[in-house]
């Protein structure tokens, strides 16, 4: 949403700093994926922002785009969202063979490496950001993940934080 996050900050004695913003509704929603190459356990980061909630299509055309990113048999680690249970389900009626699942305990965010991405993104570089609208909001977040795919020791610290060994 446009609202901005909250988060401490610092500031000169006696000058509280304020944020401005209007009360909009407005919102983004946005899907990702982190790859690990088999043998290099090189780490990729894929997404895709949406200006709507994501729902069963818009998982399985991420899914499919991230398959011919990588060009062979994937592993797919989902949580229990019922989106990718959908979407899995979908694929397999469509006879996809290039992928397996594993899915992760129901209410366990904290092993899921891809919400280290959106947490490092929302509670850090966006925090107290107040875009000016939807498309401002749209730019700064997909700048904010674009900059992490190169920062390899990031992506790994997200998978080092949810105890997940690569």
């Amino acid at each position: 949403m446009l609202q901005p996050l909250v988060r401490r900050t610092w500031a000169p004695r006696g000058q509280t700093p304020i944020q401005r913003s209007r009360d909009r509704h407005d919102r983004l929603s946005a899907i990702s994926a982190l790859s690990v190459a088999p043998r290099r356990r090189r780490v990729g980061l894929y997404f895709q922002v949406h200006d709507h909630n994501i729902r069963t299509a818009e998982a399985v055309g991420f899914m499919r785009w991230v398959h011919r990113r990588l060009r062979r048999r994937i592993i797919l680690v989902l949580d229990r969202w019922s989106v990718h249970g959908a979407a899995v389900r979908r694929l397999l009626e469509a006879g996809a063979p290039w992928f397996d699942v594993e899915w992760l305990p129901a209410y366990a965010p904290e092993l899921n490496p891809c919400e280290g991405i959106w947490n490092h993104t929302k509670y850090g570089e966006l925090a107290n950001y107040i875009p000016e609208d939807i498309g401002a909001l749209q730019a700064e977040l997909e700048r904010s993940i674009t900059s992490k795919r190169s920062s390899t020791n990031l992506l790994h610290s997200f998978f080092k934080h949810a105890e997940l060994s690569l």
